[in-house]
C-alpha cells in the first residue's frame, strides 16, 4: 500500500478534514455524512450553519465547536511534529487508506502511521486477549503464531501487556510482520516499558496505527477507540484468554458488529482467564479453536507459493484391491482431489453421507484418512 505524501498535509483539504476531526461532538460518523451531503471536508468548514443544519441528524451541538479559533493553531502543532517525525498520514478519502477498515461505518476519517503498515495481503489476523496472560495462555500463543507463520500472515494487535505483545513479540520471532494499534499519539509509547520492543518491530518491516494526535492527552477511553480499528483491519480476531469482562471481549463484539470473523481457544471452567472465551463461544460469538492450523482451514487460507508443494501419494503403500468396493471410491476420489469436505463426497459419489461416514471410519482405523478442520477429508 502506497503511503500518503507528506506533500499533502499542507493542502486545504487535509487541513479542513483535520479541523473536522478536532471539533468536538463531532465523530467520524458525522464527518462522513457532512463530507458525503456537501461535496469535501473544505465544503463543510466554509458552509454556514443553515446549510449544516439542513444534514441529516446534524444538529446544532455537532456543529457547534466548528466555528473554535483555537483548532487551527492545534491544527499547525501537528503539522509540524508530522513533518518533523516523518510520521505517514492516510485519510478515508484516498486509495491508500486500509480497505477493510474503510468498510467499518465508524473507521477513523484519518489515521497517522510509523513503519510499514502495508494490509496488501489476503492473510490478515488480529489477536487480543487479556493482560494477565497466564502461562498457558503464552504457551497457547506462541503455539498459535508458529502454526500460521508458514502462511506469513500479518498479525495485528494493540501492544499492551499480556496476549498482545506475546503475539507480536512471536510473529518477530517467526519474520512476520505485526502492527501495533495505539490509544495515544506517535509523542508516548505505553507501556513505557514496551519502548525497547518498537525498534524490532520495526526491524521486521511492521509498523503503528493511531488516531491520535500528538497533543491529545491520555485516557483509557481512548482503548475502546483503539479496539474498533484492530477489529476492522483484519478479516478475524482471535480471543487467546479473557476474563468475563475486559477489553478483549469489547474488541470481540465490535468484530462480530462488523461481520468479522472471531475465534476464541477455550479453557476449564474454573480459569478466570478463560471465562470470557468460553462466553464468546457458549454464545456462538466465536468459533472454537485450539490451534493456528484450525484457523487457517476455517478463514481457507492458501500457502504462499514458495511453501505450495505438489502433493505427493501416501507414505503407506495402499493396495486397493484390499479395501472394499465403496471404501476404494473414497480413496480413489481424495488421491484425485486431495481434501474434499462430506457433502462434496455425497455429491461426487452420489452415496448417502451416513454410508460413507462408515467408510471414512473404517478409513481412519486403517490410518488411510484422516479428518481435518473443515468437516473435510485427505488421505494421510
Amino acid at each position: 500500500m502506497k503511503q500518503e505524501t507528506i506533500s499533502n498535509i499542507h493542502s486545504k483539504e487535509f487541513r479542513s478534514l483535520m479541523h473536522l476531526k478536532k471539533t468536538p461532538n463531532l465523530g467520524d460518523s458525522s464527518i462522513k455524512k457532512l463530507i458525503a451531503t456537501l461535496g469535501s471536508a473544505t465544503a463543510v468548514i466554509e458552509a454556514s450553519s443553515n446549510e449544516l443544519m439542513k444534514v441529516d441528524k446534524i444538529g446544532p451541538v455537532k456543529i457547534k465547536g466548528i466555528s473554535n479559533p483555537e483548532i487551527p493553531k492545534l491544527i499547525d502543532k501537528e503539522i509540524a511534529f508530522i513533518e518533523k517525525h516523518q510520521i505517514q498520514v492516510q485519510t478515508y478519502t484516498n486509495h491508500h487508506y486500509p480497505y477493510l477498515l474503510k468498510q467499518c461505518i465508524d473507521a477513523p476519517v484519518i489515521l497517522f502511521s510509523r513503519g510499514n503498515v502495508s494490509l496488501d495481503t489476503a492473510h490478515l489476523i488480529s489477536i487480543v486477549g487479556t493482560r494477565n496472560i497466564t502461562t498457558q495462555g503464552i504457551e497457547m500463543c506462541k503455539q498459535m503464531i508458529k502454526d500460521l507463520a508458514v502462511y506469513q500472515p500479518v498479525v495485528v494487535s494493540g501492544f499492551a501487556y499480556g496476549v498482545d505483545i506475546t503475539a507480536q513479540l512471536s510473529a518477530c520471532e517467526h519474520n512476520l510482520r505485526t502492527i501495533s494499534c495505539l490509544a495515544h499519539g506517535m509523542n508516548q509509547i505505553y507501556p513505557k516499558a514496551h519502548q525497547k520492543y518498537i525498534s524490532e518491530i520495526l526491524d521486521k518491516q511492521g509498523g503503528f496505527f493511531t488516531e491520535y494526535w500528538s497533543g491529545d492527552k491520555f485516557s483509557r477511553k481512548n482503548f475502546l477507540g483503539r479496539n474498533r480499528i484492530i477489529a476492522g483491519l483484519t478479516k478475524a480476531t482471535v480471543v487467546v484468554e479473557s476474563a468475563s469482562k475486559g477489553g478483549a471481549l469489547v474488541t470481540a463484539g465490535i468484530a462480530n458488529s462488523y461481520n468479522r470473523e472471531v475465534f476464541s481457544f477455550p479453557g476449564r471452567v474454573n480459569d478466570p482467564y478463560s471465562q470470557g472465551c468460553n462466553a464468546l463461544i457458549r454464545d456462538q460469538k466465536a468459533q472454537l479453536v485450539t490451534c493456528g492450523s484450525e484457523i487457517a482451514e476455517y478463514l481457507g487460507w492458501e500457502l504462499p507459493k514458495t511453501q505450495q508443494t505438489t502433493r505427493q501419494k501416501p507414505q503407506v503403500l495402499i493396495n486397493p484391491e484390499t479395501l472394499s468396493i465403496s471404501e476404494r471410491k473414497i480413496y480413489k476420489l481424495l488421491l484425485e482431489k486431495g481434501k474434499t469436505q462430506l457433502d462434496d463426497m455425497v455429491r461426487l459419489l452420489e452415496t448417502p453421507s451416513h454410508k460413507i461416514m462408515v467408510d471414512l471410519f473404517n478409513l481412519e482405523l486403517q490410518n488411510i484418512v484422516r479428518p481435518i478442520p473443515g468437516a473435510l477429508y485427505e488421505l494421510i
